[in-house]
């Protein structure tokens, strides 16, 4: 009798550790699911960031006005982004396919010197300059190649040095003739009643066109730092007023100076600045037509846009000189243009002040029968009421 109770104790005692093994087992398999979960769940946080981080940086990098390309240390490339295909119109396989050489000469000094080589390279048609820099990444012998466009930079560079060596001749010339005027009459002239009148003319001359340089170039610098726009201006009653201010200068030159306005739109901008515009064009007319010539000036509306045209009988541009006639300083005709006091300012001083009004300008010359210049200068809105 004892011995079944003893198996049946035994029994049970066995079921019931069997039945907490299991439970154990069971909450150590969820503990390690839910481990493996969060493991899962982490590594696929982890990919997923990493996939988003590549994202950004291909944005960033394909978005960058410079090209980039990077070699692994056997020359082969890695990676490359958009711009540098524009820079150089391919992205080589290898850097042995680099081109232009000099950029090819930087990569290899940087892979084998470990040091960053900065070179520049002319390139192309119509000619670019490109500036690389071959800069070693890590100590694997891998080279990044960065390269960017500085043909603009070179191009202002030339015309800031144009510029002043221009602005330093047309201003020493001037000063050198009056030098010369104030040295003769203060070593006798000035008792020759005669050369007396004639050297004192040349110094009003000299200094008038003395001025009339330094003006132009304070307006010039003016209108590059942008002309204010916050007039409501007529350039009808503008080109009325700048036409009667140069009728004694036509009638000295014996050209017939003429103006016809419709009622226009006005336009939003600097009236000063359209005067300096308007006044510049009808005496670049005047100074290059010769007596019994003629000068139009004309202002109407065309759709949505106020037109001032100015129209001379004068010599015209050669074809040669069309493409500059915007530049500071440039002459169609020097001798002439001196001669008759001009600055060489007067057409870049319209341009910019045309840019400035959100306008554009166009004109048509042939040699022996004169110009048109065409202003197309936008409506200002109507005020509101």
């Amino acid at each position: 009798m004892l011995l079944p109770i003893v198996l049946g104790v035994a029994l049970v005692v066995v079921l019931t550790v069997a039945i907490v093994q299991t439970a154990k087992a069971r909450q150590a398999a969820a503990r390690h699911q839910v481990a493996a979960d969060q493991a899962a769940a982490a590594l696929d946080a982890q990919s997923r960031s990493s996939a988003d981080e590549r994202e950004v940086q291909a944005m960033i990098l394909g978005s960058m006005e410079e090209g980039v390309l990077l070699f692994d240390a056997g020359g082969t490339r890695v990676f490359a982004n958009r711009a540098i295909r524009r820079h150089l119109g391919d992205a080589p396989a290898s850097a042995d396919l680099l081109l232009p050489i000099a950029f090819r000469d930087a990569v290899g000094r940087a892979g084998d010197d470990g040091s960053t080589v900065r070179t520049e390279a002319e390139t192309g048609a119509p000619t670019r300059w490109l500036r690389a820099t071959a800069q070693p990444v890590g100590t694997d012998g891998s080279v990044l190649l960065v390269v960017r466009d500085i043909t603009e930079a070179r191009r202002l560079d030339a015309i800031r040095r144009d510029f002043v060596a221009n602005a330093s001749h047309e201003l020493k010339t001037p000063v050198a003739s009056i030098r010369a005027a104030a040295e003769t009459l203060g070593d006798g002239a000035i008792d020759d009643h005669d050369a007396a009148h004639r050297f004192t003319e040349q110094l009003e001359r000299d200094a008038d066109r003395l001025g009339r340089i330094v003006s132009d170039l304070l307006d010039l610098s003016r209108l590059e730092t942008g002309s204010e726009r916050l007039d409501r201006a007529a350039l009808d009653a503008i080109a009325e007023d700048e036409v009667a201010r140069r009728q004694e200068q036509a009638a000295t030159a014996g050209v017939s100076l003429t103006v016809q306005v419709d009622g226009v739109p006005a336009i939003r901008g600097s009236a000063r600045d359209l005067a300096l515009m308007t006044g510049n064009l009808i005496d670049n007319a005047i100074r290059y037509s010769s007596a019994g010539g003629s000068v139009s000036v004309e202002v109407r509306a065309e759709r949505e846009a106020v037109v001032l045209r100015v129209t001379d009988t004068g010599a015209g541009i050669p074809q040669r000189d069309l493409p500059r006639i915007f530049e500071r300083f440039y002459r169609v005709d020097q001798a002439r243009s001196r001669d008759k006091g001009g600055s060489g300012l007067g057409l870049a001083i319209t341009k910019w002040a045309i840019e400035a009004h959100g306008g554009t300008v166009s004109f048509t010359s042939e040699e022996g029968k004169g110009t048109t210049f065409t202003v197309r200068l936008p409506q200002a809105p109507a005020p509101t009421p």
